[in-house]
């Protein structure tokens, strides 16, 4: 095999390939990139086993072939090199060299036969995104899901696609993130669970453009990504998910309107002082016109008074800082519309058109104070 390829292109092929290489593995092959060339494409692919990723680098393929070749290593040797054309040539006996002007390299690599294949998946159906709106979805739901691997479900994110709507559902035991989005097509119903792993690491490849889409096709058991010259594929996560709609009461004793900008600031400037072992919540004591937002911890005390609109009862309830304030740095809008019943029972912060509801669960501050 011979090839050559600018530099910028081998670095960006590379960047979104080595998302599917895990530091520690028990398989020396998984360890590495395969660089095939053959017709007009050369492809750089990993694959750990849960992700794997194909993506298209442009370049001139002087003779055909494939190789395995080190994934780190050779990622860090092509960022040292000279910003030029780069030439990558393997013999008969799989020795690799890399060079480029007057540097080269000289690599032990692997024939590709161990490098497990790509899953196949029938390009049937494909639900059309932009990448703008994928990105969005992810990038307001995906903080919520849990890394607690015991509880499996969690570890990932639902797609519900009913008609022309999606649904994408995450939770971690404390709050709920659900993103609803009308699709300019009617699709049969879907519902799968997609790894929180896979879903953070399309998230950092895809590039946003409103222009740009991605095509998403569903198996019983994978799915796959496809954008622009890269394919992604993941395992699906096995099991029933969580009914969620028995948690969405639209019951509520309070409802306050809050500019979001204002709110968050004073939750950031409040952990200044609480440190996440501490489980010290930030206290809303809410009346007409005015919400008193306080916190005591060892190292001092805060509270600010906020002005908002107020519907129904008076309330006093305690949250987790790191928890709300996760969740209003992702909403977009000035200002929002939360919910809650009691101390005790979620608050909900949703608009009034229904595509995004984020339920929270409060703290009982008087057993932590």
């Amino acid at each position: 095999m011979k090839i050559i390829c600018k530099k910028s292109d081998i670095i960006n092929g590379v960047n979104i390939s080595l998302r599917a290489v895990q530091s520690k593995t028990t398989m020396p092959i998984l360890d590495c990139i395969v660089i095939r060339a053959n017709g007009n494409n050369i492809k750089f692919i990993t694959n750990d086993m849960e992700i794997a990723i194909e993506t298209v680098v442009p370049g001139e393929i002087v003779n055909e072939g494939s190789i395995a070749i080190n994934a780190k290593l050779f990622s860090d040797i092509v960022r040292k090199l000279p910003d030029n054309d780069i030439t990558i040539e393997t013999n008969s006996y799989y020795m690799t060299t890399i060079s480029c002007e007057k540097l080269e390299f000289s690599l032990v690599s692997k024939s590709d036969e161990e490098f497990p294949d790509l899953p196949t998946v029938e390009k049937k159906e494909a639900l059309v995104l932009s990448q703008f709106s994928l990105k969005e979805i992810l990038r307001q739901t995906v903080f919520c899901i849990s890394d607690n691997e015991s509880q499996k479900i969690m570890t990932g994110e639902l797609f519900e696609i009913n008609g022309n709507e999606l649904k994408v559902v995450a939770l971690d035991g404390h709050r709920i993130a659900i993103r609803i989005l009308e699709l300019k097509n009617e699709y049969k119903p879907t519902k799968v669970i997609i790894p929180g792993k896979t879903l953070n690491e399309i998230m950092k490849i895809l590039s946003g453009e409103v222009d740009n889409d991605v095509a998403i096709y569903f198996t019983n058991t994978h799915v796959m990504f496809e954008f622009e010259n890269t394919i992604v594929l993941s395992r699906l996560i096995e099991g029933e998910y969580y009914k969620i709609n028995q948690m969405l009461s639209g019951d509520y004793e309070t409802k306050i309107t809050i500019n979001r900008r204002e709110f968050a600031d004073s939750i950031d400037r409040s952990t200044l002082l609480v440190k996440e072992t501490d489980k010290k919540p930030i206290i809303l004591d809410i009346k007409d016109f005015n919400m008193n937002l306080k916190v005591n911890s060892q190292i001092g005390a805060m509270n600010q008074d906020i002005e908002i609109n107020k519907e129904g009862k008076d309330i006093l309830i305690g949250f987790n800082p790191k928890f709300m304030l996760e969740v209003l740095r992702v909403i977009d809008d000035e200002e929002l519309n939360i919910y809650m019943t009691n101390s005790k029972a979620p608050c909900f912060i949703k608009n009034e058109e229904g595509n995004y509801i984020y339920l929270v669960l409060p703290i009982n501050f008087n057993a932590v104070r």
